[in-house]
């Protein structure tokens, strides 16, 4: 039988395993990320919307109301987030993307110290030089080139999704369908206006909407759920696993094999996190 902290560890990579299709929704609308934001958004706002008003036995004003501002910074948060991730995906290749997304966990653990006073050890702190050596090797094929904007996109949006691991973490009480469903609602209003509807083919309405009614409400609830069984930097540790399956469904569905330098960059980035997280709670766990 699983305890708390692997049941956190199961959902954090199930979560990432689900949202890491994102990416190839994405590809698959080819089309401008405001009318996919706005489509997607709609998707899943009624999905979680759904599962919010089915699971919470109160209405849904009410439990707004028992924690409004943190219902309001995740919304805030994972819209702007989701919103930035799709702009990268359309202005960049998937690959660095990914990579970029896989140094969510160095981030969380700077913002875990910051907001929850976790205290950051000598070894994270390695690691997180060298995430930033990984990411600067990515970025830097990309300078002096419109893919640059992508790249940028993909940070912001890991800063943003990092900080919403630290809001799920510190109000396990929240009501997760309803502040995802909230998050989904105001990333479609913020998109609305620049998005364009009449102008969209068929595919973008069925792959956003794919996307938005089952794969990524699924991660995304599955994701948010693990910070109640294990802690923030744990939980981050299996952003890679979108790392590790977003790359292949690139390969694999648009042959867009990923640079040497992207490679270099990830495996930097992956192995500085490994050795930020599973390898410093190992070195703690050593006998004195």
């Amino acid at each position: 039988m699983i305890d708390d902290r692997q049941r956190g560890w199961a959902l954090a990579a199930f979560g990432m395993l689900m949202v890491s299709t994102d990416s190839l929704f994405i590809r698959a609308a080819d089309f401008d990320a405001w009318t996919i934001a706005v489509v997607f958004g709609i998707a899943s706002t009624v999905s979680l919307g759904t599962v919010a008003a089915v699971t919470t036995p109160e209405p849904l004003w009410r439990a707004a109301r028992g924690a409004p501002g943190p219902l309001l910074l995740v919304a805030v948060l994972a819209s702007t987030s989701q919103l930035a991730f799709t702009g990268a995906v359309n202005n960049t290749a998937v690959s660095n993307v990914v990579v970029i997304v896989a140094a969510t966990p160095v981030l969380a653990a700077i913002f875990a110290r910051i907001a929850l006073g976790e205290r950051t050890e000598r070894q994270v702190i390695v690691a997180i030089v060298l995430v930033i050596a990984g990411i600067g090797l990515v970025v830097s094929g990309s300078l002096g080139e419109p893919t640059i904007d992508g790249d940028l996109l993909a940070v912001l949006a890991i800063v943003l999704f990092s900080m919403s691991v630290i809001v799920w973490r510190r109000h396990p009480e929240l009501n997760r369908p309803l502040a995802l469903a909230a998050s989904s609602a105001a990333m479609a209003v913020i998109a609305l206006p620049l998005a364009s509807l009449g102008d969209a083919p068929w595919r973008v309405f069925v792959a956003a909407g794919a996307m938005g009614l089952v794969f990524n409400p699924i991660g995304r609830m599955s994701y948010s759920t693990a910070p109640k069984y294990a802690p923030a930097a744990e939980v981050a540790l299996f952003a890679p696993v979108e790392t590790v399956a977003a790359t292949a469904w690139a390969w694999i569905f648009f042959s867009e094999a990923p640079s040497i330098r992207t490679v270099i960059g990830g495996l930097i980035v992956i192995g500085a996190v490994l050795f930020g997280t599973v390898g410093n709670r190992r070195t703690r766990a050593r006998p004195a």
